[in-house]
Parts: C-alpha cells; structure tokens; sequence
C-alpha cells in the first residue's frame, strides 16, 4: 500500500508500506476513505514530538470501509463505513469505564517508554510517535484498528465523508475543550487559535450557553471563519490582546479561555524569541506563550481549558497567577468516544455541519505537498482533505 512516512523534520515521503494485517482478534482492518492534516501532525512534522523513528506512517484523522474483522470483534462487519477515533481505547479499563477514553491503560505498549516522560502511560494515538504506542496511522491507504468495537463508530450511507470525517478528532476535541468551560449560560468565553480545533471550539461554546466568544488568531481565513460563526474576533498583531480582553470584559477578564493552539504558539518581540531559542536548543519543547496569555487574561475563579497539544515543558508558566486567582485547569487529549453519539446527531439533525472547516481536498499522492501548504497556510489553507 502507499503511505506517508516520517524520516525528520520536515522529511515526509509517499512511499510504499507493508499492507496492515489482523495480529489480535480484537482488530480491524480498514480501507482510507478520507483522511486529513491535524494541527498536532505539524508538531510532528517540525521535529518538536519525541520518538518518532524514520519510516514512521503519520496520521490519526481517517474514516473508510471495513475490510477484514478480528473473531472477537461483534459491532462492525465487512462493509460498514466508520469513522475511528484517534485514541485507541479498550473499553474495559477502570478509565475507560469512567468515559476517559484517552487515558486507556491498556492500549499503548510502549508504556515504559511513556512513564519516562509522562511519569505513567495514556492511551495510544495512530501515528503519533512511540511514545504514544508506535502505531502506524491513518495517511495511507489501509490501516489496523486495535479494539474495533471500542474505536470505530457506524456512520449512515447518507452522510458525506466530509460530514463525518472529524468525529475522529476535531470536532470532538473543541467540543470537550468547551465541555470543560463548565458552562451554565450567559458566559464569555476566550478562544485562542482559529485553527480547526478553535472553530470547533467556538462553535462548541455557543452550542453550550456562552454568550460571547471571542476569538483570538492573526490569519484572515481564519479569523473570518470566526465570526461567521457569531464570534468578535482579535488579530493579536494589531491589538494587546490582554488589555483589549480586560476593556470588554470591564476588568474582569473572560470567564473561561480556551487554548486552541498548543506547543507552537506565535509571539513576537523579545517572549516570542525567547521561546523559539529555548525551542530549537531543546531547553524547552513547547513554546507556552498562549498559555501563559489564557492564564493571566482568565477572570478570578474562571476555567482556563487547554486542548491544545503539549509535549513536555514549557518555561515561565504563570503558578502565581493560577494560584492566586483561583483558576481551574482542565486538559487532556479529548475522550473522543465519549461524545461521538451526541456529535452524530447534532449533523444528523443538521445542527451543525463540520465539512465548513475544509478549505483543500487532495489525493493521497499529494500529501507531501499538503502539509507544506499547511504550516505555511497557503492559499488561504485551513483543513485538507486526503483521498486515497
């Protein structure tokens, strides 16, 4: 089969890949129908992900049809269309139990490997480096699905694949981002980062009673996108974001602030080139900047969620402000499965119709070019589709 493969930073090539096979009776083999670009792909790509090893299949947004099931498998059949989630989950762990399908203790086995830098394990994420299981990922053409029952969702034939391709990930990522608000009606809530995971973020918030969003970010499309879906939005190059916050919020700050953005936060100025240098001489993995922004922008008492991707640390975090002003932080990798039924039937329904999000549609063969136009945001670039 082909498949897009990692060798270094910024070294993606379309090459040839073993054909996945059936190794428990729990798996699945799937055919690609749709597969995309992830935001957290780009911090693969970059060389900021730890454990990747050359050769590597990359990619954890992919839905298709199913080929071949495992003799354990009882909910999907050769034939159905899915979507699969990017945590691979087992269903049966003390976490899974509870709905935090990203903390599965079971599915990553590489869980040595991840206590060295987690202090213990979390749920493997398809291609997404050793650390987080090994597994190869969705960019290709066909793929192995660990616990089938658990990762795989039945989505009806009248759906378009553009419909339903970001259950995998996106939309259920902005919409527990929200979910952590604590949201009771009424709220303003800041959003930084426009990025996919933001416009699902926003929209998640004003699904679930907020007010007022406010949506942060520097890019025209994107900003545009924003508010279109009712947000106000901020280009944090032509305004100081905090003191803009403080004026609208007069002087309280937002009442929850999402971080959409993750380790490689833009910045300016003096912070700015103090992260990028801590960045690439690795005394640093993440660039927190935006975190460090939600924290001291965040009223007293509020929600700062952070949906985002992390790495591993990240200098000057703000303790005192945290501490002080009582926040509370609330993060993961999003429990995808528990939200996946609600999401179906809000398209179903059409209360929402997450193929807005999608800017670029190519084949397979031209991923490599993909994810250059991506992190350059060519071409008023926002989401790429990947048939293969």
């Amino acid at each position: 089969m082909k498949a897009l493969r990692w060798y270094d930073s910024r070294d993606v090539r379309m090459e040839d890949a073993p054909d996945p096979r059936i190794s428990d009776p729990k798996d699945a083999i799937l055919r690609v129908t749709s597969t995309s670009i992830c935001g957290s792909d780009l911090h693969l790509y970059d060389g900021f992900v730890a454990t990747l090893e050359k050769g590597d299949i990359l990619g954890h947004e992919f839905m298709g049809e199913v080929m071949e099931v495992g003799a354990a498998v009882k909910s999907v059949r050769p034939g159905d269309r899915v979507v699969v989630a990017f945590p691979v989950s087992c269903g049966e762990c003390v976490y899974c139990q509870k709905g935090q399908f990203s903390l599965c203790h079971n599915s990553n086995p590489n869980k040595d490997l991840q206590h060295k830098f987690l202090g213990n394990h979390t749920a493997a994420i398809y291609g997404y480096s050793h650390m987080f299981g090994g597994l190869p990922g969705g960019q290709a053409q066909f793929v192995r699905v660990p616990y089938a029952d658990i990762g795989m969702l039945k989505v009806p034939s009248a759906l378009p694949d553009e419909k339903v391709l970001f259950l995998s990930d996106i939309f259920p990522t902005g919409y527990n981002a929200a979910e952590n608000c604590d949201l009771k009606g009424g709220e303003t809530v800041a959003v930084w980062g426009c990025g996919p995971v933001g416009q699902f973020s926003i929209r998640s918030a004003f699904l679930l009673g907020a007010e007022r969003v406010i949506a942060i970010d520097h890019v025209p499309e994107r900003l545009e996108m924003a508010k279109k879906a009712g947000a106000i939005t901020l280009n944090f190059d032509e305004v100081k974001v905090h003191d803009q916050l403080m004026e609208m919020t007069r002087g309280h700050g937002p009442d929850a602030c999402i971080d959409a953005v993750g380790m490689e936060a833009h910045e300016g100025g003096f912070i700015g080139m103090y992260d990028k240098i801590k960045q690439v001489a690795r005394l640093q993995t993440d660039r927190p900047f935006v975190l460090r922004q939600a924290i001291m922008a965040c009223r007293k008492g509020g929600v700062v969620s952070v949906m985002g991707a992390y790495g591993g640390f990240g200098d000057k975090i703000p303790l005192g402000a945290m501490f002080n002003k009582a926040l509370t932080i609330r993060q993961c990798q999003a429990h995808v499965q528990k939200y996946w039924h609600k999401l179906l039937d809000m398209v179903e329904s059409g209360a929402i119709d997450p193929s807005f999000v999608v800017s670029h549609r190519m084949p397979l063969s031209e991923t490599v070019e993909g994810y250059k136009m991506f992190l350059e945001k060519r071409d008023g670039c926002t989401k790429i589709v990947l048939k293969p």
